[in-house]
This record gives C-alpha cells, structure tokens and sequence, in this order.
C-alpha cells in the first residue's frame, strides 16, 4: 500500500480566462494526458496532482507572445507541451509539432484529431532535419540554451524568436550562450515572464531574437 496521492488536478478557476470558448478542448487534452501519461510515457502519475498548473496552464500562457499568422515549430514535442496548449489558446496561428518519436508522435496525430485542432500539424522528425523555418521556435524542457540554440537557430527565420520555457537558472543558461551570439545571428536574450495575471507561479521565458 501506498500513502501517494496521484488524483489529478481540479480544473482551476485561470482555465476558463485563459482557454475562453475553447476550455472544452483544453479539458480533453488535460484528460488525455491523465488517460495516456504513463502508457505512452509522457508524464508520471506524480504529475496528475499538478496537471493543470504546471504542465496545462504554464504552456498555455505562453501564447500571449505569439501574433495572428506567425508559424511556430515546437520542438521535441512529446506530450504537446508546449504546444497543444498554446495552439487552443492562440487558434489565429499554425502549430507544428515535432516530435522524433514514432510511439509519442502516433499519439500527438490521435490527440491533435480528438480535439478538432485545425491550426496544427505532427511532424515525426528530429529538429535538425525538419527542412522547414517557422516565425517562432518553442521548447520546454528539451536542452540548455547553448546545445538548444544550435539546433533550433537553423528552423527559425530572420527576425524570428526562440521561446525557451526555462527555470530558475534561466540567467546562467544565457550567460552561457552568449559566446554563439555573433556565430548564430542572435540579436539579443531576454527573460520575460508568462500568466502573471492568471497563476501563482507565472512561467519564465527566455526569448531569444534573431537577426
């Protein structure tokens, strides 16, 4: 027997602001990860407790730096997070997911069809050989900024916008990866934070602006 408590997480009162008229798909995403997290190896059942606020809601709010009409590649996309999230939250622009795994990319294809989501697409392919450049570039626990930035600055336009969802260490990251500035075209670094109106723990982002 065990004292662990894996109930998933009650909708929070911030899924409605965020999600408006399309909370019915962010629940049935939510619901899917719950359903297939352990199956497909997507989340642990540790997760369920705090499905919502941490995983849900903190991509969620990272659309509001996404315009209309811009094209976003998220890499290594697994669970479609960042990306599911962001793309019912931000419907007015094109999602790709990437994803090199064929178990995990069956089911972002199966996932993406149960919600009805029409602004994105699967992609099963490693990010260096996507062959496609987007506006902007997502991540969310992939790789720290210097092995990240050398493979998603190649996917990203000029003028575009890596989006890292990062934690605490964010500054040390970059500091890191300022020496590959001149090399890869990077104009500046920035840490901005995400849902500040909505969650307790807004979600940090380093933005990173290229040429």
């Amino acid at each position: 027997m065990t004292d662990l408590d894996f109930t998933p997480e009650a909708e929070p009162s911030a899924a409605a602001l965020i999600f408006a008229d399309r909370i019915e798909a962010a629940r049935k995403y939510t619901a899917a990860l719950v359903r297939d997290g352990e199956t497909y190896g997507l989340l642990g059942p540790r997760e369920y407790p705090k499905i919502w606020t941490r995983h849900v809601l903190n991509s969620a709010v990272v659309a509001e730096l996404v315009s209309p009409g811009q094209t976003v590649g998220d890499v290594g996309s697994g669970a479609g997070l960042p990306g599911i999230p962001m793309a019912i939250a931000q419907p007015e622009a094109e999602f790709v997911l990437i994803e090199p795994m064929e178990r995990r990319s069956e089911w972002l294809k199966q996932t993406v069809e149960e919600l009805g989501l029409k602004n994105v697409r699967v992609l099963r392919n490693r990010a260096e050989e996507v062959g496609e450049v987007f506006d902007v570039v997502t991540a969310r626990a992939v790789k720290a900024m210097p092995q990240l930035l050398r493979m998603c600055v190649p996917m990203t336009k000029n003028g575009g916008e890596i989006i890292a969802l990062k934690g605490a260490k964010a500054g040390e990251e970059i500091e890191e990866a300022k020496p590959l500035m001149k090399k890869l075209g990077i104009e500046s670094f920035e840490i901005v934070f995400t849902g500040e109106q909505f969650l307790d723990e807004p979600t940090r982002v380093v933005r990173t602006k290229l040429l």
